[in-house]
């Protein structure tokens, strides 16, 4: 399958991830997120710390989701597998499917993790918007930190409810502006967010816009947990990582700076939002 979407930071962090760099491998060798930090003020922005506060916002967003001993859950825009292999390894008798538009994440997922005794663990290349599963089939459907590279969340959120089982759920990560900073964002996206370092990103659902969207497709909200300031500490995180490899340049600079700056002024939200699919 060709890769129809332009994913620029893959490009860099999987070229940078064969050259083999110790650091860059603890960051985002496994989890391809943002962190989140219980006490923010005191972080910790080591490699190693990152890494496990990317594997506690992992967390927040499947402990969203209800994922129970047993669930048969898709983990969508999956990356390198993190999230599918935290669950594999705290869940008993799980089937997890990880989702992905782009194989070469999909082939370093597989690489990586192998499922635990009485789980099963698959990697899926596929559209997220028009996903390869039965009607009703799923318990979970989580998607971290992804959703604003799809091309419809309204698609998204129509498939989950679809392949939802009665009462199952859906969880995820997102960036979610003011309303009063939409008319920016807008303006932001025809550069960089549209076509820079981080791809085509959609920072344009507000927390009533999803409101609106979820009863206009018929999921119960559920999880509204704004986790903004548990998530800044990231930026040190990226700085440090960009000063040492010294690249890609100018565009991921631009956007990340972007992105912190409307971040602690509060015109962006990092929140992690749950679903339930009415019955069960």
């Amino acid at each position: 399958m060709s890769l129809p979407i332009r994913l620029p930071y893959f490009d860099a962090l999987l070229a940078l991830l064969e050259e083999g760099h110790p650091a860059l491998e603890q960051t985002f060798g496994r989890h391809v997120h943002w962190g989140y930090w219980p006490e923010p003020a005191a972080a910790d922005t080591s490699a190693d710390a990152f890494a496990v506060a990317a594997e506690a916002l992992s967390r927040l967003v499947w402990e969203a989701a209800g994922v129970a001993d047993g669930a048969t859950l898709l983990d969508c825009g999956c990356g390198f597998g993190g999230t599918a292999a935290s669950l594999n390894a705290r869940f008993a008798d799980v089937t997890i499917s990880g989702l992905n538009i782009d194989r070469r994440q999909l082939v370093r997922a597989a690489s990586q993790f192998q499922p635990r005794r009485g789980n099963a663990l698959g990697w899926v290349q596929g559209d997220a918007g028009r996903r390869p599963f039965r009607n009703a089939s799923l318990d979970a459907v989580i998607a971290v930190e992804c959703i604003f590279h799809f091309g419809s969340r309204e698609a998204f959120f129509r498939e989950a409810l679809r392949v939802l089982k009665p009462g199952g759920r859906l969880a995820l990560s997102d960036f979610l502006p003011h309303p009063a900073f939409k008319p920016i964002l807008r303006l932001a996206s025809l550069w960089p967010a549209r076509v820079g370092f981080y791809g085509r990103c959609r920072l344009d659902h507000s927390r009533d816009d999803y409101r609106r969207l979820a009863e206009r497709v018929g999921f119960e909200t559920g999880v509204e947990q704004d986790i903004t300031v548990n998530t800044l500490p990231t930026y040190s995180v990226l700085r440090r990582l960009a000063g040492e490899f010294g690249r890609p340049g100018f565009s991921a600079a631009a956007e990340t700076l972007f992105t912190e700056l409307a971040s602690r002024l509060g015109a962006l939200r990092y929140m992690v939002l749950g679903y339930q699919k009415p019955g069960g």
